[in-house]
């Protein structure tokens, strides 16, 4: 029989593994907390129209890598690319567009069929943070510095910068939109091949590019910035006031982009050198119309996700595994005691485990696998007296502690 291997874009966690990636989700629930956030769980599956609607149709996203099936009812359903639209649809079908705003945090799996590289996966794993129903740039600093607190508490902020945009509301936009395909339309015979698509479908999006050509060709492009009218430039500078008040230090960059019409105002990214040409760990912007693509009101929002495999790549190192009390009878006439005692420890929230069998060495062996950093030794003399042996495994040091006393000697 040909030996079972997991599915080529995923992966186990287990060990270290899962320690590094628990650590980034209890990092960043116990931070989205602070900032008023509740946590959301919605479906890894949805209808496929919620995630089409919400990448665009011709999208990468929609077009190449979303899994996508028909259900035995004959409805097109997709395992989820990302967080937000579920996030928003979410918000519409409950009927919470009336209880605005609405600060959420999210974590799970999410699903795109692409090139398996480094830090990704086909299943792959976001944490994300929405707030929802609040217009205010000061709305969007918040949502920044929630994602560099994050980042500061998992200790890698040494090697991220905050690069951050703005793409201007409709009117701004629109007017960048046409003397962005003014200029580019001059040089098409130049674009790269999917640059000249998105000149046609989606132009922003050329500004994307990471093709040589491109790049050249648009270092002379008009910026957005040349094309904000008064609502947008102040907008802008209220964000950027505000993340100096907040201490946060950004770098402006005009190539961040988002292609969709209820994309708007800002745009940044956490970018870090510490994971080669694909640094971005930490993404997002402001969708002031996503929500009501979903069939509610009119709703500003703004979000971000990240991708938890590559912040659990940067952590220097990595959790330590919980440390356990074990339980070792000397002989099977302790064995009811060692039970009896293996129960209290438990009810008495501290971690123990008792092993099935073997002799003294063979239970100190298994005491050690399980990162045990003290054992109870249960011995007849002992118990005669009403007292156990407390080792220290770490240094070989041990002593006699009445059963009555054990669970304060061990905390």
């Amino acid at each position: 029989m040909t030996k079972l291997q997991p599915v080529r874009g995923t992966q186990d966690l287990i060990g270290e593994d899962q320690r590094r990636h628990a650590h980034v989700v209890a990092t960043a629930r116990r931070i989205a907390a602070l900032y008023g956030c509740a946590e959301w769980s919605t479906p890894i599956f949805e209808a496929t129209a919620v995630f089409a609607r919400n990448l665009g149709e011709t999208s990468d996203v929609v077009t190449k890598e979303m899994y996508t099936f028909e259900d035995r009812g004959g409805d097109s359903i997709t395992l989820r690319p990302e967080g937000t639209a579920g996030v928003c649809r979410a918000l519409v079908s409950n009927g919470l567009t009336q209880t605005l705003p609405q600060k959420i945090f999210y974590s799970g799996p999410m699903f795109r069929y692409e090139r398996p590289q480094k830090g990704r996966y086909r299943q792959f794993h976001q944490i994300g943070m929405e707030i929802i129903g609040a217009a205010e740039p000061l709305a969007d600093a918040e949502a920044i510095a929630c994602g560099w607190q994050i980042l500061r508490e998992l200790g890698i902020t040494e090697s991220v910068t905050l690069n951050i945009n703005t793409l201007g509301d409709r009117e701004s936009r629109d007017a960048y939109r046409t003397a962005l395909v003014d200029y580019l339309s001059r040089y098409e015979a130049d674009l790269s091949a999917d640059s000249r698509v998105r000149l046609v479908k989606n132009p922003l999006r050329v500004l994307d590019s990471k093709d040589a050509g491109d790049i050249r060709l648009l270092a002379d492009a008009p910026m957005i910035h040349q094309h904000l009218n008064a609502t947008s430039a102040a907008f802008y500078d209220g964000l950027k006031s505000t993340l100096t008040r907040l201490g946060l230090e950004f770098i402006e960059n005009p190539r961040i982009v988002r292609g969709f019409d209820y994309y708007n105002h800002t745009a940044f990214e956490f970018v870090s050198t510490g994971l080669g040409a694909q640094g971005t760990v930490l993404g997002g912007g402001r969708y002031d119309g996503l929500v009501e693509q979903m069939g509610g009101p009119s709703t500003p929002g703004i979000g971000w996700g990240a991708g938890i495999e590559r912040l659990a790549m940067l952590l220097a190192t990595a959790p330590a595994a919980e440390r356990m009390v074990a339980i070792i009878p000397l002989s099977e006439g302790e064995q009811g005691v060692a039970i009896d005692l293996l129960n209290r420890l438990r009810s008495a929230d501290i971690a123990a485990d008792l092993a099935y069998r073997g002799n003294l060495k063979r239970r100190l062996d298994r005491a050690n696998k399980i990162n045990a950093d003290r054992a109870v030794l249960i011995g007849a003399d002992e118990l005669a007296r009403g007292a156990v042996t407390l080792k220290t495994l770490d240094d070989g040091t041990q002593r006699e502690v009445a059963i009555a006393d054990l669970i304060s000697a061990l905390r």
